[in-house]
């Protein structure tokens, strides 16, 4: 089950044999119904959207939009992602540990280094925080150059961070056009949906020496139409995403002659888009593919 809680999303295992507990879920689900539907949608938009724009919440989405200029219309003005106060979580938390998401990502990053790889290039990798995390799993190779595609407030936090000696292999970048060739492996977790002209089908035909590997984690997939909703991201700051079509997204990235060697679920990562339980996206996934 996926539920709401301050504008966090949390899924919940359910015993199926809790007869009393799924007849309260069969309530609850019948009284969501009837909040989505026409008669009280608009009352619940009004007090979802104040709430979307309070500090209750983070982390929540809201609205369906055609596109991120549509989006950027409406929601108030912000630097988005750019904006040094969203980087502590980076640096104090997810510096110094792995979540259960990271996993899959992990196993096949290993294996591409013991395979040669040594040119990473790491789309919306914040401050570094994947090199920093998960070098604690595994040996980094050697000769390794850690390319980091970040906005203008991250890049120059990890560049200040990557000043330490054992932070050598870290390079942090603004221009992902220029960064985009002559890597062997392209990582993105959770970044590329919130980049307006970032589909990774596109990036590749662009690309003049493609990677062998690509690991994209933390993606809002669905079996729906694409389109384009905002999230709350803290500290005042909204931005647009996108929710991709699974199959399309997927096939894009075939049609460039790579195969989908594995792919993954993330439970931590939700959408409930009110008004729209049609749209919502029970679980995130992660993908990787070779060349």
């Amino acid at each position: 089950m996926v539920e709401q809680r301050g504008g966090r999303i949390f899924v919940i295992w359910i015993d199926p044999e809790d007869e009393a507990l799924m007849a309260y879920l069969s309530a609850s689900q019948v009284v969501r119904q009837i909040l989505e539907g026409p008669a009280t949608r608009p009352a619940l938009l009004r007090w979802r959207r104040q709430q979307f724009f309070s500090e209750a919440g983070f982390g929540s989405y809201f609205g369906l939009f055609d596109n991120f200029a549509e989006a950027r219309d409406w929601l108030p003005a912000s630097p988005e992602f750019d904006h040094a106060a969203l980087a502590a979580e980076y640096v104090n938390v997810r510096t110094k540990q792995v979540f259960a998401y990271d996993y899959p990502v992990m196993w096949w990053l290993e294996r591409a280094f013991r395979d040669g790889c040594t040119q990473v290039l790491d789309i919306g990798g914040s401050v570094g925080v994947h090199f920093y995390a998960y070098r604690r799993y595994f040996e980094m190779p050697q000769g390794l150059c850690w390319r980091v595609v970040e906005v203008p407030a991250l890049v120059a936090i990890g560049r200040d961070m990557a000043r330490q000696p054992d932070a050598g292999a870290l390079r942090f970048t603004e221009d992902m056009a220029q960064a985009l060739s002559g890597n062997d492996i392209w990582l993105a977790a959770g970044s590329l949906n919130y980049v307006e002209d970032a589909r990774p089908g596109d990036l590749l035909q662009r690309c003049e020496v493609r990677p062998r590997h690509v690991l994209l984690n933390k993606l809002p997939l669905h079996d729906g139409e694409d389109y384009v909703t905002t999230q709350n991201l803290g500290a005042g700051c909204f931005a647009p995403t996108h929710v991709y079509n699974r199959r399309h997204f997927i096939e894009a990235i075939e049609a460039q002659g790579y195969t989908l060697r594995d792919q993954w679920q993330v439970p931590e990562r939700s959408i409930y888009l009110p008004g729209f339980p049609e749209r919502c996206v029970p679980t995130f996934s992660g993908l990787y593919f070779t060349i």
